[in-house]
């Protein structure tokens, strides 16, 4: 049986303090309290000193775009205490460069999440997934109308129709297909480096199950028809607001493994590897980041983590 996958987005470590965000005086409060941080996000990018957010105090922050409200962390970090409050506050352009001027300090997470505290990875995961849906969800999708933030930042209202609007998650299976030999199957996309390889996985579509997504997903993608998908865990991607829910397959036996053809849309290349070929050719490269899930499902496969290309640099 395999084994459940390490993921630190995954903890427990924020409580999201629902009931709060109906409060009207709700950002006044918090900024009463002289434990609250703000996690500021420019374009997709926030900043960090030594391995972790940089969370500014509200004397620190300067007036953003809009503000939400994240809810209190569960853990002590740093000189910051269980239970403090966190806001995100998106910033123009003019905004940022008056709290930091040097564009290469703004971080992103794909590239920087990587040796993040738990507590850090789902602010920042559950800041960019917020932020992403507000910036696609301005309008209202029935009548074309502009919506306004409502309950802290966790939904928006059509004043034309008087209709909330919630945040919603895109639901995506992603999936190590494992051969009879043990090898797990890796792919690359077209718009990938040549040497960049990953796990496959796709959305789920309406009314289907994630088994059946499983199944279909990799046959669109691989040609390959697998059996037997265990579910392994689940985290966040806020690309742009995923929910990532991890499978492990096996090939079925009415097909052969080698039988595969990459569909040429999604993914371009595919190979099979062996634990031995993959800790041989790591540092040549490139897999995903520490951050992924897709690296947690090719390193749970692995029995041990690994250095792959970009790590081996540093």
């Amino acid at each position: 049986m395999p084994k459940p996958l390490n993921l630190p987005q995954a903890q427990a470590v924020v409580d999201r303090d629902v009931m709060a965000r109906d409060s009207a005086d709700l950002f006044d409060l918090l900024w009463l309290e002289p434990e609250t941080r703000i996690l500021v996000l420019h374009k997709g990018r926030t900043l960090m000193h030594d391995g972790a957010l940089r969370l500014l105090t509200t004397e620190e922050s300067t007036a953003g775009k809009y503000r939400v409200y994240l809810g209190r962390t569960t853990v002590e970090l740093g000189d910051q205490s269980a239970g403090t409050p966190v806001v995100l506050s998106v910033l123009s352009d003019n905004a940022a460069h008056a709290i930091e001027p040097d564009p290469d300090k703004w971080l992103e997470l794909r590239r920087s999440g990587a040796g993040l505290h738990p507590r850090d990875a789902a602010l920042f995961t559950q800041a960019l997934a917020i932020h992403n849906w507000h910036e696609t969800h301005q309008y209202c999708p029935n009548c074309g109308n502009l919506t306004i933030m409502k309950q802290g930042g966790w939904s928006r209202l059509c004043i034309e129709e008087d209709r909330e609007l919630f945040p919603r998650t895109d639901a995506a299976v992603i999936v190590s297909i494992i051969d009879n030999q043990d090898r797990i199957l890796l792919g690359t996309q077209g718009s990938w480096e040549d040497n960049r390889w990953s796990v496959l996985a796709g959305f789920v579509e309406a009314a289907e199950s994630l088994e059946a997504a499983v199944v279909r997903e990799m046959f669109e993608e691989s040609g390959l028809l697998v059996s037997d998908p265990v579910y392994l865990g689940s985290q966040s991607w806020p690309y742009p607001y995923s929910l990532m829910l991890a499978f492990t397959a096996k090939v079925d036996p009415s097909n052969q493994a080698d039988s595969y053809k990459p569909d040429g849309v999604e993914i371009s290349k595919l190979r099979w590897f062996s634990r031995a070929e993959l800790k041989a050719e790591a540092k040549g490269i490139l897999l995903p980041s520490r951050i992924s899930i897709s690296r947690a499902l090719i390193e749970n496969w692995l029995g041990e983590e690994i250095i792959s290309a970009t790590e081996a640099e540093v």
